[in-house]
């Protein structure tokens, strides 16, 4: 694909995306907030600052950008049987071989920058995720493109069904389990009268 920017524009470009606040965040914030669910902002004693907390559901959730986050864009050192990106590693022997998704495109213009940028983003994520999952967080990480008009029900939906699912989980651990015996069972107080009657004639 080829960049239609200089690079004095895409530096300008980027240089103006939030890293808070953004529109997907708030989609899901919005969502979550007229459906009754509370929760609280990157808050910096979780691991990862994660965009949204929720501690009662033990969940932390990541509003990812496609691009920022590289969303299944592939990076390999080997060959892949593909003409397109044989070409490029000839050009670039040093590079990583890159396949591109359909929400993430990394730019041409000063693409060893961006590749190496999207790699560690992906890599810094994987870390803070296992980080949560080990102290027993449920992670839930919700794409820019999960967010369109058509499709955000669908995925807020799913969202929730992993919010309650992981309530009850942690409901059912903390449930002491029910009273059993191997004993006889108790008579019931009706009984008891009735012998209690029977001893008196």
């Amino acid at each position: 694909m080829t960049d239609t920017m200089t690079p004095e524009q895409r530096h300008r470009c980027m240089s103006h995306i939030r890293s808070k606040d953004t529109k997907p965040e708030l989609k899901v914030r919005r969502w979550l907030w007229n459906h009754g669910y509370r929760y609280r902002l990157n808050v910096k004693s979780v691991p990862g600052k994660p965009d949204i907390v929720m501690r009662p559901y033990r969940t932390a959730i990541f509003v990812n950008g496609c691009f920022w986050h590289g969303h299944n864009v592939q990076f390999s050192t080997a060959l892949i049987e593909n003409s397109k990106l044989k070409s490029e590693k000839a050009a670039n022997p040093g590079a990583a071989l890159i396949e591109n998704s359909a929400c993430c495109k990394i730019p041409q213009s000063n693409r060893e920058f961006w590749v190496a940028k999207i790699k560690r983003n992906q890599e810094r994520d994987q870390r803070n995720y296992q980080l949560l999952q080990e102290n027993g967080w449920q992670v839930i990480v919700v794409w820019e493109c999960q967010l369109t008009s058509n499709q955000i029900e669908h995925t807020m939906r799913e969202v929730e069904l992993l919010l309650n699912n992981n309530i009850l989980s942690l409901y059912k651990k903390n449930t002491p389990a029910p009273f059993t015996t191997e004993e006889e069972p108790l008579p019931l107080a009706a009984e008891d009268n009735i012998q209690f009657n029977q001893q008196d004639k």
